[in-house]
């Protein structure tokens, strides 16, 4: 256990030093050292992920309670998602993720996907995952969210989902990526957010009315599953 905790430590100093300006002391030579393991962490995903097809990523939060609405819905929608022959690609750890990758494997015929990352709290690997992967930088497992789905489905969460939805968004809406279903589970959950990018950023001319058609907000599995059905077929 002590062993994790110094290893975990390790991953959040060097990522601090890697993202932080150049300070005094710091040795600037360590970089091109430091280039090596994110190349070694971006080949490993890539050898391990590599076969996936009809994929799926989900995004949603580390602190859900298992005995939490959100967390059965999330099971029940990746279990679908897992017998239609879809894979699921998760964050790996607690909470929501693990509602994602439990429910994979439960649905049998899609593959439980974990990229999980080295944090000084909250992410423990769960134990639900047919391919479990580890990375010390944000930046290359984002890579691999985005490299290998094929649909992205936003559960309620907090900062990190954040995150990860306007990134593929963005990506959407820049073409750097094809367009995918970006599909928001929860009409009240995400009610707020969408109706003031509806009145403010869209009002202000910000975004235009098209990039937001980007997003679906959704609550039925079936009618998700639908959607990304009717997508893939186009």
């Amino acid at each position: 256990m002590k062993h994790a905790e110094n290893k975990t430590l390790k991953a959040a100093i060097d990522e601090i030093e890697l993202l932080e300006s150049i300070h005094k002391g710091y040795d600037i030579a360590r970089d091109s050292w430091r280039v090596l393991r994110i190349q070694s962490e971006i080949v490993d995903g890539f050898e391990n992920l590599k076969k996936l097809t009809s994929t799926v990523s989900m995004f949603g939060s580390a602190r859900a309670l298992a005995d939490s609405p959100d967390y059965e819905k999330s099971y029940e929608l990746a279990k679908l998602l897992s017998n239609n022959g879809i894979s699921v690609i998760s964050g790996g750890g607690p909470g929501l993720m693990e509602a994602f990758n439990k429910g994979a494997q439960a649905g049998k015929k899609g593959i439980s996907v974990g990229l999980n990352i080295e944090l000084p709290f909250e992410q423990e690997p769960n134990k639900y995952q047919d391919i479990e992967l580890e990375f010390r930088y944000f930046f290359v497992r984002k890579l691999m969210f985005v490299r290998y789905a094929d649909a992205y489905i936003f559960c309620p969460g907090g900062y990190g989902t954040l995150d990860e939805l306007f990134d593929v968004v963005t990506l959407i809406q820049t073409k750097k990526i094809q367009h995918s279903p970006v599909i928001l589970v929860g009409k009240q959950y995400w009610k707020g957010m969408v109706e003031w990018m509806e009145k403010i950023m869209l009002k202000n001319k910000y975004i235009d009315k098209r990039e937001l058609l980007h997003m679906h907000v959704l609550d039925d599995p079936k009618e998700i599953l639908a959607v990304i059905k009717k997508a893939w077929k186009k």
